[in-house]
């Protein structure tokens, strides 16, 4: 149960991390250049959120955690 719980809000630092990263794409729009909205994204804390967000789903997908529920077919 653990480990889903972990997941889902791995899964939830990822999406809000991307779609916050998307959002600010309009910053093109108003005169910024490529090179400032990639330095803006480094700055800002999102880009950590979608990182920590990675490695919490990746964590949970590799470890195997208890294996007492599992089915063996």
């Amino acid at each position: 149960m653990a480990h889903i719980f972990l997941f889902l809000i791995g899964f939830w630092f990822v999406v809000i991390g991307v779609s916050n990263i998307i959002l600010y794409l309009n910053l093109l729009t108003i005169g910024y250049n490529f090179y400032e909205y990639v330095n803006f994204i480094i700055k800002s804390n999102l880009l950590y959120l979608v990182i920590i967000g990675i490695i919490i789903i990746v964590l949970t997908l590799i470890n195997k955690g208890d294996r007492k529920y599992e089915l063996y077919l």
